[in-house]
């Protein structure tokens, strides 16, 4: 058992880096698009057909033209930083589902939904813009295979631990210990940079596509309005706080201007 652990171990080590093409920089991700797409597609599917869609009213016209023009926004800098073709496995579909959840969430391969009780949030073309653009860079920077991979070495150190502890007592007390320390001390602050990788991401592919980057920590003092400030602390949570957020987008949204600049967009709704 140990010997397999080991080849695992090895083998993804080896195997498990990719490049974030936003960042440069090298991310665990062991899952390829052929392996991942095809089941969230399916998955989005059923999803769809057990849900209320939102058919041919504005706001579900606003939905996809908002995702369109993120997602060719996306393409443009792509293609002109050497990374064409880099969406030829991704489906863009964009959904608006009638739900009172202050939510949208977007699927490995370009899968995404806006349920309708976030809208009083967005409340502008501009503002569902700052959403999009945060749903889309999730699946540009491959966040949920990060997760997957992630979740497959937290599950791979319990096993390591259980096979390697003989005690009954101490392997109790390393699988509380272990099952809170991995959770605190690494997979909540690997989801929050997730979260925060996204926000820069999608601010500076909203600006390419001509929406105001402004807006973005314009909207998170609305979704803080909104919580009542009323929230866990953020290093229990798999989210930045609202005002962690509000001041990174406010820091953030001159340089997405500058990006912007580079394709030419210099007036943005």
């Amino acid at each position: 058992m140990r010997k397999i652990i080991l080849i695992l171990t090895i083998f993804i080590g080896v195997t498990a880096c990719k490049t974030n093409p936003f960042t440069g920089k090298k991310i665990l991700n062991f899952y390829g698009n052929q392996q991942i797409f095809p089941t969230a597609f399916a998955q989005y599917d059923q999803f769809l057909s057990e849900n209320a869609v939102v058919k041919n009213t504005a706001e579900a016209r606003m939905i996809t033209k908002v995702g369109q023009r993120i997602s060719k926004a996306a393409e443009r800098w792509l293609s002109a930083n050497g990374y064409q073709g880099y969406l030829k496995d991704y489906k863009w579909e964009y959904n608006l589902v009638q739900d009172e959840t202050v939510n949208a969430w977007c699927m490995p391969g370009g899968k995404i939904v806006f349920y309708t009780g976030i809208l009083p949030i967005t409340q502008t073309e501009t503002g569902v813009a700052v959403v999009m653009g945060h749903e889309v860079a999730h699946a540009l920077a491959d966040h949920g295979a990060q997760r997957m991979s992630a979740g497959t070495l937290q599950q791979l150190g319990a096993v390591a631990g259980n096979v390697a502890i003989k005690d009954p007592k101490k392997r109790n007390m390393f699988n509380q210990a272990y099952g809170v320390g991995s959770s605190l001390g690494v997979m909540l602050p690997f989801s929050r940079s997730h979260e925060t990788e996204a926000d820069r991401i999608g601010l500076q592919i909203m600006a390419i596509a001509g929406y105001n980057p402004d807006e973005a920590a314009q909207l998170w003092k609305r979704m803080k309005a909104k919580s009542g400030g009323q929230a866990p602390p953020e290093f229990m949570s798999t989210h930045p706080s609202n005002d962690t957020r509000i001041a990174n987008l406010t820091a953030w949204a001159p340089s997405a201007r500058k990006e912007a600049a580079k394709f030419g967009v210099t007036r943005f709704e």
